[in-house]
């Protein structure tokens, strides 16, 4: 198994019942600020949060873990005036939570007579630059800077010695988590995000983003020709939705074709940044011909106007994926064509003509409809890119650390059929020779980039007699599930319930999503000569996707995230919810906009397929939205 964790945040400025505002940023003031964090605010984490996270894996999931991706940004954020961050300050959060990974996953032995760094853990951590892991936030300059230099020394232990060159260049590397079988890569997302002014995406031969990418494709390659597999991590997910696009268009373009290309390498996506728990689709039909053929203009797109995202997000967002996946290609009702024969059988029993004319003709009429079945399959797995959804690939986003929502942890568990963990324990992090993307790479095509045209190396694809890679069959490798595990700090801090202490559901561990609503701070204030009294700190699992009664995944393949996505994009909102959205579009009342969504309230009755659509909003905001908020903004 593997756990992600995501946005931790640390804030060594955080002040117990303090003012959860924006300006006041849990430092000052008073107001609702637990012991443990502001849930549903956007305070960052006091230290007392992280050190019992880490705690609290350290106890429970240490010894059943294989390796660590730790998705960055490990300072807190530049939201407060009246403190603004340093350098000293980004660097020594980032070895604060250096120090509580070695607490957690260090070897403790001393080492004595030891030199290598990459021998002072028990397993792999794998860790990824955030964007507030910087200063100022989301400006990263083309490498090597004193930021990769700092992080070449902050995660020595961390980065395989032949990658450490490499790293201060820009601030990728990869480790062989599982030596010659399966290799972990740390991305710099901040080469590809539209925030980060110091780069200009990945067409230009000059940009570091261009240079990113070729040593993805060259290493992925390189992988492929060892026999191995990879998992891509980074922490800014390539997001690319008319309400949120987080990646500049070429490198979203290069990265999604090197999906397609290494689709027989490429396990699996993962990101954090965005902080609500959810997972994207990649549609390989979205490449542009141009891509294809390796040819790519500078793009002119739109760059985003705010590179954060707090738990107020836009539910546009969320219904833009709806609606993506609502044009999903469905497949076939493949026994449809039985109640048409019966049918048929009745009408031939009615005429009462002879049985070997009715044979012949029931005959014909099976045959007919089996050519027809045949067809409309055939057609259907060709949109899909065939039997195994080849057409897509999908990127795991998690929700954080950092209690904008509710603190969160998830653990991927894979099929390791036919690996022999102990033997890649032993070898962990060891030297390996690998090509490096030389110096001057694409000098060559100079006289093309004075043109504004970009040429590149189109990845060859998979052999046609390859089988599917991991991220569409069930085989070693695979993920099958993943378990989430959130906090809920709102029961944990114990202040606010507006209940007394000792009472039974003040008492209840229950993490029943309609008995605990309390999380928001609106018009809170501390009480009167109140310490803190909090409950036992703990995570507890929230779902998991194999035995989840909606998600229901056999696995994490792309055939079943298609499904799910299916599923999802498949709500259809209720008449009610429709004339209410038309009265908001003419301008009609407040009060007869409240009518009409009271009247929804009462009179829809949610489906199946309305079921998915409301889980997968209801555990992206972490289950701080109740029902009634759900369907008002999302129904």
């Amino acid at each position: 198994m593997l756990i992600g964790d995501s946005d931790f945040h640390p804030d060594r400025f955080y002040e117990v019942y303090t003012s959860t505002k924006d300006d006041d940023a849990c430092h000052r003031g008073q107001g609702p600020a637990g012991i443990y964090g502001a849930e549903t605010s956007d305070c960052d984490s006091p230290i007392d949060l992280i050190n019992k996270t880490m705690k609290w894996i350290g106890s429970e999931l240490k010894d059943k873990i294989d390796f660590v991706v730790w998705t960055g940004d490990s300072a807190r954020h530049d939201n407060d005036e009246e403190l603004p961050r340093s350098e000293e300050q980004v660097v020594g959060l980032n070895q604060f939570m250096v120090d509580k990974m070695y607490e957690t996953f260090g070897k403790h032995n001393g080492d004595e007579g030891d030199e290598d760094p990459n021998n002072d853990y028990i397993i792999p951590v794998v860790p990824n630059l955030g964007n507030n892991d910087i200063l100022p936030h989301n400006i990263f300059r083309s490498g090597p800077n004193k930021w990769t230099r700092n992080y070449a020394k902050l995660w020595r232990q961390f980065i395989p010695e032949a990658q450490k060159h490499q790293f201060e260049q820009g601030g990728w590397f990869y480790v062989e988590v599982i030596p010659n079988k399966l290799a972990v890569f740390s991305l710099n997302t901040l080469f590809f995000f539209t925030s980060n002014a110091a780069a200009d995406g990945c067409a230009s031969h000059s940009e570091p983003g261009y240079r990113q990418m070729e040593w993805l494709r060259i290493q992925l390659q390189f992988m492929r020709d060892r026999g191995m597999k990879a998992i891509l991590t980074g922490h800014v997910p390539p997001i690319r939705e008319d309400t949120k696009t987080t990646w500049d268009e070429t490198c979203w373009q290069k990265y999604t074709l090197w999906l397609r290309q290494y689709r027989d390498v490429v396990v699996s996506s993962l990101y954090g940044h965005f902080n609500y728990d959810h997972f994207i689709l990649q549609d390989f039909d979205d490449l542009r011909k141009g891509t294809k053929k390796g040819k790519m203009p500078n793009y002119e797109i739109e760059a985003a106007e705010d590179d954060e995202l707090h738990a107020e997000v836009s539910s546009n967002y969320f219904i833009d994926l709806r609606k993506v996946w609502s044009k999903l290609p469905s497949p076939p009702k493949s026994l449809s064509w039985l109640d048409q024969l019966h049918a048929e059988i009745d009408e031939l029993r009615h005429d009462q003509r002879p049985l070997s004319q009715s044979k012949k003709i029931l005959t014909n009429f099976v045959k007919s409809k089996k050519k027809k079945r045949k067809e409309k399959e055939k057609k259907y797995l060709k949109k899909m890119g065939g039997e195994f959804a080849e057409r897509f690939s999908a990127a795991f986003v998690s929700a954080s650390v950092v209690p904008n929502l509710y603190p969160t942890l998830r653990v991927y568990e894979y099929n390791t059929t036919g690996l022999d963990h102990q033997a890649g324990l032993e070898q962990l992090l060891a030297p390996k020779a690998m090509p490096e993307l030389s110096e001057d790479a694409g000098d060559e095509n100079v006289s093309i980039a004075k043109k504004r045209k970009y040429k590149f190396e189109v990845p060859d694809s998979p052999s046609k007699s390859s089988p599917p890679g991991p991220a569409y069959s069930p085989q070693t490798l695979s993920l099958i599930r993943y378990k989430q595990y959130f906090a809920n700090l709102t029961h944990i801090n114990n202040d606010f319930h507006g209940l007394p202490v000792g009472s039974e559901r003040a008492e209840s561990s229950d993490l029943n999503a309609a008995k605990w609503k309390e999380g928001k701070h609106k018009g809170k204030t501390k009480p009167k000569d109140h310490e803190p009294n909090p409950k036992k700190f703990k995570f507890e699992l929230h779902y998991d996707t194999k035995d989840d009664d909606v998600y229901k995944l056999e696995d994490l393949t792309m055939p079943n995230l298609v499904d799910l996505a299916r599923r999802i994009g498949g709500f259809k909102a209720s008449d009610a919810a429709s004339d209410a959205a038309s009265s908001d579009s003419v301008g009609a009342s407040k009060k007869k906009k409240h009518k009409k969504h009271k009247k929804h309230k009462h009179k829809h009755k949610k489906s199946k397929q309305d079921e998915a659509w409301f889980t997968f909003v209801r555990r992206a905001f972490v289950e701080t939205l109740s029902q009634d908020e759900l369907e008002e903004e999302f129904g």
